[in-house]
């Protein structure tokens, strides 16, 4: 594959607590294992009830969040007989692929932006699993581009924020949108624009050492020959499909303007191998915005450069044609 081996990290951040939007101005929904919905309701003048700043802010590390779905009822399926695409509103939803490991509060500090932004959040976990066996992968991600395509998310406008191995999963649905022609074209038009934290760019030695740091860092070098010698043994069913993937991102079927987010000196990023990414893209016409440190942290630039980071971000949501955020709750 020499060095077009461009993914997004399985990897855990180390990502601080954060604050908490108020339990009570937001709803939790399971939609299935892995994808959770949350809602922040508004009031009858389109304002948020509990929590009315608009303001992108770094969020407080002085208070936790609470566990997920801690008190949460039972499972609901994403569409049920009351609900309807022409009761679905146009409220934007942003679909927020985590890293791997993500813990409740650093998923927090990313879901309470976008709450506060006016939208909507879907948050899609990835288990190691789907990489490994990119199968399973490709699985899942047709089970998300299938809910985004029934009530209550049909029809809505779409931003994609991918860290990590979110973004491999986003891959995978691109490659069912890539594959499906018209069929899941709908999907890939409601998409606004597209933000990528951290992505692993590079060889299969930089997703080897992904995974060392991830899952036994202790024994990193062990696990990183462990996962080369998987890779060559399997190749067909890894190496080979990763391959794929990789194509499928560089040719992306959405070309709505794209923000990256990198450092320097990020072991499982080849910064220059990016910014090659970068300028493809922008030779295929896409705008694209790109905030690179000198030195940060795999997944946590949020945390070790807060000001910049959410400026930055700020900066590019407003350049997006994002509809009209005021809309009532639909949970």
């Amino acid at each position: 594959m020499g060095n077009i081996s461009l993914f997004t990290g399985l990897f855990r951040s180390d990502v601080t607590s954060s604050e908490q939007v108020d339990a009570a101005s937001f709803t939790t929904r399971r939609i299935s294992d892995g994808i959770t919905y949350y809602c922040a309701p508004f009031s009858g003048t389109g304002e948020r009830d509990s929590h009315t700043s608009t303001a992108l802010c770094p969020p407080s590390a002085e208070t936790s969040s609470s566990p997920l779905l801690s008190d949460s009822p039972s499972p609901t399926p994403a569409s049920s007989p009351n609900q309807s695409d022409s009761s679905s509103p146009s409220r934007p939803l942003l679909l927020f692929f985590s890293w791997l490991g993500a813990r409740p509060a650093g998923v927090g500090k990313y879901r309470d932006l976008y709450l506060d932004r006016g939208m909507d959040v879907l948050l899609v976990q990835s288990n190691v699993t789907h990489f490994l066996w990119p199968r399973w992968g490709f699985d899942y991600g047709l089970e998300v581009l299938k809910a985004l395509e029934q009530p209550p998310f049909s029809g809505r406008p779409l931003l994609v924020h991918a860290s990590s191995i979110g973004g491999f999963t986003f891959t995978q649905m691109l490659a069912h949108i890539a594959q499906g022609g018209k069929r899941h074209a709908g999907v890939a038009q409601r998409v606004t624009g597209h933000i990528y934290d951290s992505l692993v760019v590079g060889t299969l030695e930089h997703m080897a050492i992904g995974l060392g740091k991830t899952l036994f860092p202790r024994l990193e070098s062990l696990v990183k020959n462990a996962a080369m010698l998987y890779f060559w043994f399997f190749k067909t069913h890894t190496a080979d499909l990763y391959h794929d993937s990789i194509q499928v991102f560089h040719n992306s079927p959405i070309t709505t303007p794209a923000l990256f987010f990198f450092c320097e000196n990020d072991a499982l990023c080849n910064p220059a191998d990016l910014e090659t990414l970068i300028d493809h893209w922008r030779k295929r016409g896409l705008a694209v915005e790109s905030r690179k440190w000198k030195e940060s942290k795999h997944a946590a630039h949020m945390r070790c450069h807060p000001e910049d980071y959410v400026s930055t971000l700020e900066k590019f949501l407003n350049s997006l044609a994002i509809p009209s955020l005021k809309c009532k709750c639909l949970v």
